[in-house]
């Protein structure tokens, strides 16, 4: 629906924000690459560019034969890596088999190759990202008070929010257990009652795509289970395969876990009752992922989805689907879809809550720094949370 010459004013939007942070009990997140790389992390466009120029001359041949067989606007490295892997699972890894002119062996040489390249680039990434940024948020939310878990689900590889968590001394929760190679528990996951998990106050932390610290450990019976590892520990294991999943479709029931369980996390999450899920840095960019938000949304009108965007377009492009439900808020730089409504800012000035976060007609809270600013300075926690950092 667009109302013909109407206009949103941020700062009610802004002040309805602040008001539903502070009374609403359920509280979820979803972090998507902007949100790293305003840390300083290498987006999925500049992910794939340094990958493509670091490749040897025959990676580099087969790397452009499968971007070539992709659509224009998805010729970017997560979906590279799912046609690979469907490649390997059409051929069964084999060599005698091929798809698209790539033969199974192949296939699986370009995705190990792939992976390693990614963890090099982001691991090296890490040393120089700006921590300070998302230590800010996490004790932000450590402040929260709520009855119920508080959980962050995110789409990227790297360990900038462990890293952030472990500074501060703030336990969290991911589902693995175990001191030497820990590994992943589902059943600590499905639990129905209070006492089969831990703390309310231990903060969830949900990787639906995979993690630089996540590898393959084959067991005696050849069989695979996933371990989760220190920073940097790949160079101890450097035949080891990482695990990043970033499939749009059904995961391998060989390889399911822990991916299976964090996506039934975020089901739960969405349609457990009254709550706010906050989304940043995430262009709807995931079929697989969109697709448990708009279902939520569509079932649960307790659910308000709040997401933050750097510009304009994937909020033009969720209108456009019709996609705009009323318990969806869309805020843009330069305009919003608000119940449904979608509009362009009119000119404000909005005090303290809304100048720092307003410039030259447009929202910055689209960059995740200025949404952590605006979430410390809504909590009234700001000198508490600067000690905390110090």
């Amino acid at each position: 629906m667009n109302m013909t010459g109407y206009k949103h004013d941020p700062l009610r939007e802004l002040l309805e924000i602040r008001n539903q942070l502070s009374y609403t009990k359920r509280l979820g997140f979803l972090f998507g690459a902007g949100t790293s790389k305003a840390m300083g992390i290498s987006d999925i466009a500049s992910l794939t560019k340094k990958i493509e120029e670091s490749l040897g001359e025959a990676d580099k041949k087969e790397f452009f034969l499968v971007k070539s067989s992709l659509d224009p606007e998805s010729q970017h490295i997560e979906a590279i890596l799912n046609q690979i892997r469907l490649i390997r699972q059409l051929t069964s890894d084999k060599a005698t088999k091929s798809f698209d002119g790539i033969d199974g062996e192949k296939a699986k040489n370009l995705d190990k190759v792939i992976c390693n390249k990614i963890y090099e680039i982001i691991s090296e990434e890490e040393k120089t990202a700006n921590l300070k940024i998302s230590k800010s948020f996490i004790s932000w939310l450590n402040w929260i008070s709520r009855d119920f878990t508080k959980e962050i689900f995110t789409t990227n590889y790297d360990l900038i929010l462990e890293k952030s968590f472990e500074d501060l001394l703030i336990p969290f929760y991911d589902g693995f257990v175990g001191a030497h190679e820990p590994f992943f528990c589902h059943e600590t996951l499905d639990g129905k009652s209070k006492y089969d998990r831990p703390p309310v106050s231990w903060i969830r932390l949900w990787k639906l795509h995979g993690s630089l610290g996540w590898f393959w450990k084959e067991k005696e019976d050849n069989s695979y289970r996933v371990i989760r590892l220190s920073s940097g520990a790949k160079a101890k294991l450097p035949d080891s395969e990482l695990v990043i999943y970033p499939s749009r479709d059904k995961y391998e029931s060989s390889r399911k876990q822990p991916f299976t369980s964090y996506f039934d996390r975020l089901k739960e999450c969405l349609i457990g009752g009254e709550g706010i899920f906050i989304i940043s840095g995430y262009s709807f960019s995931d079929d697989h992922v969109n697709e448990v938000i708009f279902n939520a949304l569509n079932q649960n009108n307790r659910l308000h989805v709040i997401a933050f965007f750097y510009d304009d377009n994937p909020l033009e492009k969720i209108i456009g689907e019709g996609k705009n439900f009323p318990n969806l808020t869309l805020i843009g730089p330069s305009k919003a879809s608000i119940s449904g409504i979608a509009a362009e800012w009119k000119h404000s000035k909005g005090g303290d809550l809304l100048d720092p976060f307003w410039n030259n007609n447009k929202l910055k809270l689209g960059d995740f720094k200025e949404l952590v600013n605006f979430l410390i300075l809504c909590s009234g926690k700001k000198d508490k949370i600067e000690n905390q950092l110090k």
